[in-house]
């Protein structure tokens, strides 16, 4: 697998994986998931990363599946393709992931936005499930996680019509964190995983766990699962030292464990 699909970059504690396949738009082949995937858990096994920013470009986040490879494809090769396995591993890492969006997101890119934490979007940035209009429909999270980010009737609405979306419309909706100028972008995506980066990382991480796991389960097992995290984190030396500084009035110094 070519190593360059996705290049890493480290800004203190955050990392910047940007997307290179532009020839194809980024188009989401087997490879380019492999690719961020196993970028996604090198960063799990390095401490001083604390939260990362996704970024495609200027022109696309990425425009979805390489088509020219799904064409010819039977029901029996999707199931052994093992493309299940990559979305699993994106979304089962471990550090918060912001998706800086601009251009395009079509398709698997709008899914793997939305495999993200945090969206935050250039005014340029177009959202879409057009997977109606190749004859198939959204097969990696886009019928569940559009629905629970925009309610089912938007949702319903872009997947059967399969039409793009504004990122101030989806910002309205709820999908997008941030709409920004395009030259904006990125300095704002990673402003703000900078300032998750500085908050005590296991409390980030159970935060994190609580709300990605929790919301889809009912609302009792997401409330016990909440207090589960919640006491845990009364053993952490950022606790102490978050409750010490502030009656004490002073910013704390976290130490991240």
């Amino acid at each position: 697998m070519p190593n360059d699909l996705v290049l890493t970059e480290k800004h203190d504690a955050v990392a910047l994986l940007r997307f290179n396949r532009p020839e194809k738009l980024n188009a989401l082949s087997p490879e380019m998931l492999a690719a961020i995937a196993s970028a996604l858990e090198a960063l799990d096994s390095d401490d001083s990363v604390r939260a990362a920013v996704l970024y495609g470009g200027e022109r696309t986040f990425a425009a979805g599946a390489d088509i020219a490879k799904m064409a010819e494809l039977s029901s029996v090769d999707v199931l052994q393709g093992g493309t299940r396995d990559y979305w699993l591993r994106i979304w089962d890492a471990g550090k918060p992931l912001i998706a800086a969006v601009s251009g395009y997101a079509y398709g698997g890119g709008c899914e793997l936005a939305m495999s993200c934490d945090l969206i935050v979007a250039s005014e340029t940035a177009r959202f879409a499930q057009p997977e109606i209009k190749l004859g198939i429909m959204p097969g990696a999270g886009g019928t569940q996680r559009l629905a629970r980010a925009i309610g089912p009737y938007k949702a319903m609405e872009m997947i059967l019509t399969g039409e793009p979306v504004g990122a101030r419309e989806l910002h309205a909706a709820g999908l997008v964190n941030r709409v920004v100028p395009a030259e904006r972008l990125l300095d704002e995506a990673l402003e703000l995983a900078a300032t998750i980066a500085e908050r005590p990382a296991v409390a980030v991480r159970l935060a994190r766990h609580a709300l990605r796991h929790g919301f889809a389960r009912t609302l009792e097992e997401g409330l016990e699962m909440e207090r589960h995290d919640y006491r845990l984190l009364y053993d952490t030396e950022d606790q102490k030292e978050g409750m010490t500084a502030f009656l004490e009035k002073r910013d704390p110094e976290f130490k991240h464990g």
